[in-house]
């Protein structure tokens, strides 16, 4: 039998907040990109893939934020917030409350006043 590869002791020594953390920050800079907003690439926009990974972005932050914190937890429900009113105001015809991406697990979302 073979030991551990070098890649598996390294995520053996990753820990969870931090694993959590930086899948959460890939997620929420893809979606920024296919919502438009990345400075290189303004012109781009896949509302199809935003929305696939606002709901997987969403679904991560909810079922990890009891293992987190708060202080770490916050900022990535900010972040999901923000993609999904830019997903809002992007979309020609927006989603009602609750329909919205990743809302079936951060509640409804509504545009500013």
């Amino acid at each position: 039998m073979t030991g551990p590869t070098d890649a598996t002791r390294d995520i053996a020594e990753v820990p969870a907040v931090e694993m959590l953390g930086t899948t959460a920050v890939h997620l929420m800079s893809a979606a920024a990109v296919h919502l438009g907003l990345a400075d290189d690439l303004p012109e781009h926009r896949d509302l199809d893939e935003a929305r696939a990974l606002i709901d997987a972005l969403a679904g991560l932050v909810a079922g990890a934020a009891p293992h987190l914190g708060h202080h770490h937890v916050a900022p990535l429900r900010d972040g999901v917030r923000t993609l999904q009113l830019a997903f809002r105001e992007a979309s020609s015809v927006p989603d009602a409350p609750g329909d919205g991406p990743g809302e079936k697990f951060t509640g409804p979302v509504y545009p500013h006043a």
